[in-house]
């Protein structure tokens, strides 16, 4: 198809937003061949009342966020507007409208939610995508948007109870956080907030322990690594630091991986120093 065929395409889809009758399929549609369109963030942005449409498919969602209320399609059709947000969340002319609206702050009772069905995992796991679509390009001006939020909290707590996939997707969002100068001075600046992140990190080392994930040992040392560089809190993550990242227990996990095992190298130089 040319490219007019798939503008064509593309605002037929958007068009079939605003009618009830074809809403859910032009959702998949578009969550499916999102790649497809790079110009879809702003056209969904700019056309009028697409964005309040998408937040409506969120909203409607909330009074079933019980594990017998939710069930695999609603989760499936809520995704798929999500997926359509974390296009805008990632696109560089609509981002900062994107938070400008607080659009995020929709996504967070999905984050709240603590079932572990597939439904509940789903949407969680897309709500993250939206958030590390956000924090995945540096920008200090989504951090500084963030740390106004619950979001530290939320993406702690998932950390703890979720899946691995989506602890490495929260654990990446605190990695961006704190990999910024405001949000590690934000995590640093008080006592319980530095225990909280270093409490989760550390119980996470431990269940790794058991069952080595390579790519979540990643995320977990480079936030560490972050936290050591704070030379007013080493004390104190020296006495709340995992033991089996200073032995060999991981040496096997992290064998093929060079940046990961520099990364822990420095951390415990940084750790031994004054």
């Amino acid at each position: 198809m040319d490219q007019s065929g798939d503008h064509e395409n593309l605002f037929r889809l958007v068009a079939d937003l605003h009618k009830a009758d074809s809403r859910e399929t032009a959702l998949l549609e578009l969550s499916k061949k999102r790649e497809a369109f790079p110009d879809l963030a702003p056209i969904l942005w700019h056309s009028y009342g697409t964005v309040a449409i998408l937040l409506q498919e969120i909203i409607c969602v909330y009074p079933l966020l019980t594990p017998l209320a939710l069930q695999a399609h609603a989760s499936n059709r809520v995704c798929n507007a999500l997926a359509l947000l974390q296009c805008v969340a990632s696109h560089p002319d609509t981002r900062n409208k994107f938070l400008d609206a607080n659009v995020p702050q929709y996504l967070f009772p999905f984050l709240s939610t603590t079932y572990k069905n597939r439904p509940f995992e789903y949407l969680r796991l897309t709500s993250l995508g939206v958030i590390g679509a956000l924090v995945k390009v540096d920008d200090s001006q989504v951090i500084a948007f963030l740390l106004t939020t619950n979001i530290i909290p939320l993406c702690l707590r998932i950390m703890e109870f979720g899946s691995e996939l989506s602890k490495t997707v929260a654990t990446f969002i605190i990695q961006k956080i704190l990999l910024d100068n405001e949000g590690l001075r934000y995590v640093c600046s008080m006592p319980d907030r530095f225990l909280s992140v270093t409490n989760v990190l550390g119980g996470m080392v431990s269940t790794l322990s058991a069952d080595p994930s390579a790519r979540l040992l990643k995320h977990i040392i480079r936030c560490y690594l972050r936290l050591s560089e704070n030379t007013a809190c080493r004390d104190a993550l020296r006495r709340n630091f995992p033991e089996q990242l200073r032995d060999t227990k991981f040496t096997a996990c992290l064998r093929d991986d060079a940046t990961t095992r520099k990364w822990l190298s420095l951390l415990l130089q940084n750790l031994s120093s004054q």
